[in-house]
């Protein structure tokens, strides 16, 4: 019962604020960048040993910078979040503008399903918009994402994403879940967001990137091998404050010879988006907790 009530509130005060226009909101998120990068000071520790592990090469004030405009763009992150609860459709193609979308269809004219990589770039809870502008193929469209261990927050952040045409699955039911309706011949179109930190039992595959050894997780490539899956990578370009744009690009591995080349052709692409314009990747995210084993070459 007080879980209940708790929920009511919470989801009962975010629609009010939903309600509001964005540039009171966007007064709103620069309020909450004060408190959050000056006062609270949220993981500032981990976002400047993350920028100055990735980029050593930038000068001090440089990484300043993009700190200062990440921190920026996480409260804008927060108040464009909550405005799905109230937003027209029409409002958020005009800001969430998706091209290259006529590939899906097409390379989806096969029957197999389709993998969408993605980074923690950009707002990544505006991306599922992007299953509105696909029409015929494919017929199921969802993500992959891990509960939140706040039950009530888990409850919100589901109603949020309630808000598009797309079924979240949870991480530990996707393998059962996607194989099971591949077998009942329903095609589906899948958005892995697989730069996230493998868990402390699955550090068996590493890479480069942004400079460092990092652990990655395979869970999307081994799923879409047992599928016959095509692969596509998401590219995310923050046009200015609370307008995006969403690019569906085929991934074609330079090397396939390795065991999960388009994963690792994902990551390279992350990287060169992460790169062009780095403050709109999540620095504050423990990336790098865990070290190379010494027994992984």
């Amino acid at each position: 019962m007080k879980q209940r009530i708790g929920y009511i509130i919470a989801i009962g005060t975010l629609h009010l604020l939903a309600l509001l226009p964005f540039r009171i909101l966007y007064m709103l998120s620069d309020f909450s960048f004060l408190i959050v990068y000056h006062l609270i000071r949220y993981r500032l520790y981990t976002t400047r040993k993350n920028l100055l592990n990735s980029f050593p090469e930038k000068s001090k004030e440089e990484r300043i910078e993009i700190e200062r405009k990440f921190y920026h763009h996480l409260c804008d992150c927060f108040v464009e979040t909550i405005k799905l609860l109230n937003i027209s459709d029409k409002e958020l193609d005009r800001r969430a503008v998706v091209r290259n979308y006529e590939m899906i269809e097409r390379i989806a004219s096969d029957g197999n399903p389709v993998v969408v990589f993605l980074g923690h770039y950009g707002n990544w809870e505006w991306v599922p918009n992007v299953t509105t502008h696909y029409y015929s193929r494919p017929a199921f469209s969802g993500q992959i994402y891990r509960p939140v261990k706040d039950k009530i927050m888990n409850r919100i952040m589901l109603r949020i994403r309630s808000r598009f045409p797309s079924t979240c699955i949870p991480q530990k039911k996707a393998i059962r879940t996607l194989m099971g309706m591949r077998r009942d011949g329903i095609q589906w179109l899948i958005g892995f967001i697989s730069d996230q930190r493998p868990n402390n039992i699955n550090l068996n595959h590493w890479t480069k990137f942004l400079n460092q050894e990092t652990a990655y997780s395979a869970g999307g490539e081994a799923i879409g091998k047992k599928t016959n899956a095509h692969y596509v990578y998401l590219e995310v370009e923050k046009v200015s404050r609370g307008h995006y744009c969403f690019t569906f690009e085929e991934i074609h591995p330079r090397n396939k010879d390795c065991e999960f080349p388009y994963m690792l052709e994902f990551m390279y692409m992350l990287e060169n988006t992460i790169i062009r314009e780095p403050a709109y990747w999540l620095w504050s995210h423990k990336r790098w907790r865990f070290k190379k084993p010494k027994n992984i070459l």
